[in-house]
């Protein structure tokens, strides 16, 4: 817990970082094999957060189940299940990657092309069976889709975009970060409510 540097400093006198440590460890002194951790990395810089991270898997890994709340939405992406709240209410649980489906309608694909992508172009790849809705456009060389599965739909994307003489540079799954990811999935429960 890199507590060394507290050596012989009552409790009350550590920092709220260095308390969140202390707490840590004595919580995990025992060996627990089911720990309810509330916040853990509130007050911790990023990178002792990142190895609180690397701990917490390798206890996942010895059979220890972790229950975990946590402000910063990113560190979603370290569980199995997420468990989605607002004002008080559970909305979901899922896997951090069928939430970032949920939240989009599907995978989203990223395309960069070595010239401008013409209107008449992205309107064809827009009307492929399965690509979702309307492409974002990022800019005159770059696109996004939302499609069904990124795994299926990336070879045969590759396939339109060359019988459409589009020279694509670069093909990507995107990853939205978990704040956006969250935010929309707010927005959708709260538009149907």
């Amino acid at each position: 817990m890199e507590l060394k540097e507290a050596k012989g400093k009552l409790a009350r006198a550590l920092s709220g970082g260095m308390k969140r440590r202390l707490s840590l460890a004595a919580t995990l002194v025992h060996n627990p094999e089911l720990l309810f951790l509330d916040e853990p990395t509130t007050g911790i810089d990023p990178i002792l957060r990142r190895k609180f991270w690397d701990y917490f898997k390798g206890l996942q890994e010895q059979g220890r189940t972790l229950f975990i709340t946590t402000q910063y939405v990113g560190e979603a992406a370290y569980c199995d299940l997420v468990g989605v709240m607002y004002e008080g209410k559970l909305l979901m649980i899922d896997s951090p990657e069928e939430l970032r489906r949920k939240a989009y309608g599907g995978d989203i694909v990223g395309i960069k092309t070595t010239e401008w992508i013409r209107y008449e172009n992205r309107k064809k790849l827009e009307d492929l069976p399965f690509v979702q809705g309307k492409i974002r456009v990022i800019n005159d060389q770059e696109i996004e889709l939302v499609v069904d599965e990124a795994d299926t739909a990336m070879p045969a994307l590759m396939e339109a975009a060359k019988a459409q003489r589009i020279n694509v540079e670069k093909m990507e799954q995107i990853s939205p970060p978990f704040d956006d990811v969250f935010v929309r999935l707010i927005e959708k429960e709260t538009v149907n409510v």
